[in-house]
């Protein structure tokens, strides 16, 4: 028998030593050394897993290679955001925090795809609660199996058995091998259970689906080797107090990170969602001030979100600021512009600010958005719900041009939006009698501001 070995991992990284250290070489986080007894004891399953050593170099010339036809999935948005569908042979990570939904989306997927075999496996739940879910999703198929299993070895032999063209496993923190003798969710059973799936996958072609958790700061659990060693990460995000998610891809080997998928989730599953901007833009029957409408962009899908500000007196002798779902040091900063560039007194009042939908958006491009809704909630004047904006501001008060102002403007003009303000910039290559909107170009906010409430 293998004499047992303790190591030292640290649990951000998966840095490994023989001792315990205060502050890990490799990342320089401090306090994240764990102690883990590791025994290799290598199986027989093992060695049979391992790749094949019969290669040889190759002139880039002579390697030839086909076009591979993609698993579909019977789901527009997840196929989206892998690049066309599942590639055979491929190990995909799903990360998520709890409850967002990440095994309903596997197993919705699982049940939509009729014409291949499956095997859901689920270190977290029975398999009397994963026949509940399925039930509510409300879809029958005769080519799903599920058991409920956490070591590798006695997976692969259910994976020999049922013989799967797609094998899902929900949640790798959970799986173990015997191999090691630490616990399952540590860095070392981690690292050795994704490399034991992914030699399941490159070997027999089978795509594996695996689903991961995340850490409190958002990060996927485990090493990040991890990220490595898969071929593509999705992120499945969204507020629980709203219904809407969102699934993009961090890395994909074999399609464009740039693209996400919208569902919405409801008591019988998840709906996908194709116009995410009617989803996301409230429906008001009374124009109301303090309001905008913003086109932004979200990977390479143009969505429209609606910017909501409050402007009041200062009660207290410190005015308050607070921004959801908008970076709070920006807002600070726009509001500097308009008090210092274009005279609006803002310094004694408090200003709030919301992306309406619970969405959080990074894109520069909504700042004109931002600016006019809250100069519109200042003077207690409307902006009409037919108007959009997709222009940055600079610190001295010019209008800068943002990317991919076309899809933005076809998209506005899809959508019914009578005008939109742009950067003039933006507009020298651009082909205006081609767009059925009315496209204001403007140089410095004043010009907006004028364009507005002239």
């Amino acid at each position: 028998m293998a004499k047992a070995k303790t190591y030292y991992f640290c649990q951000h990284c998966g840095y490994q030593s023989s001792s315990w250290l205060g502050r890990c070489p490799d990342c320089g986080k401090f306090g994240t050394f764990a102690e883990e007894v590791v025994q290799a004891t290598p199986t027989a399953k093992s060695s049979k897993q391992s790749l094949p050593t019969a290669s040889k170099p190759k002139r880039i010339q002579e390697v030839t290679y086909s076009e591979t036809q993609r698993i579909a999935t019977h789901c527009g948005e997840f196929d989206r955001v892998l690049g066309g569908g599942i590639v055979p042979g491929s190990l995909v990570l799903l990360g998520g925090e709890p409850g967002i939904g990440k095994s309903t989306l596997l197993l919705q997927t699982a049940l939509a795809i009729h014409d291949r075999r499956l095997l859901y496996v689920s270190g977290e739940e029975s398999e009397q609660q994963i026949k509940m879910r399925a039930d509510r999703i409300g879809i029958n198929t005769e080519n799903c199996y599920v058991v409920s299993e956490t070591v590798t070895q006695r997976i692969f032999e259910h994976v020999d058995s049922v013989q799967p063209e797609l094998l899902i496993v929900d949640s790798i923190q959970t799986i173990s091998t015997e191999d090691l003798e630490s616990p399952a969710g540590s860095v070392g059973q981690i690292r050795q259970c994704t490399t034991e799936f992914q030699h399941y996958a490159k070997q027999t072609g089978v795509p594996v689906l695996l689903i991961g958790h995340i850490t409190k700061d958002g990060t996927l659990a485990g090493p990040k080797v991890m990220e490595h060693i898969v071929d593509a990460v999705l992120q499945f995000e969204g507020d629980r107090n709203y219904g809407y998610r969102i699934l993009r891809a961090l890395k994909n080997r074999f399609g464009s990170t740039a693209e996400l998928g919208i569902f919405e989730m409801q008591g019988s599953g998840l709906r996908e969602v194709p116009n995410p901007s009617e989803f996301l833009l409230s429906q008001r029957d009374e124009t109301l001030s303090g309001a905008a409408v913003a086109a932004t962009l979200e990977g390479a899908r143009p969505m429209f979100i609606e910017v909501q500000s409050l402007v009041s007196s200062a009660v207290y002798g410190t005015p308050q600021r607070n921004a959801n779902g908008f970076d709070m040091r920006r807002l600070s900063m726009l509001l500097a512009v308009l008090e210092k560039r274009c005279g609006f007194k803002l310094g004694a009042k408090d200003v709030f600010l919301n992306i309406a939908g619970g969405l959080r958006v990074n894109d520069p491009a909504i700042d004109m958005a931002v600016a006019c809704a809250i100069l519109s909630s200042n003077v207690d004047i409307p902006i009409s719900p037919r108007i959009c904006f997709a222009a940055e501001l600079g610190l001295s008060g010019e209008v800068r041009p943002v990317s991919r102002v076309e899809q933005r403007i076809a998209e506005a003009s899809r959508l019914g939006f009578e005008k939109i303000i742009i950067s003039k910039y933006n507009i020298r290559s651009l082909d205006t009698k081609r767009y059925k909107i009315e496209i204001v170009p403007v140089s410095v906010i004043e010009e907006a501001f004028r364009a507005l409430f002239a």
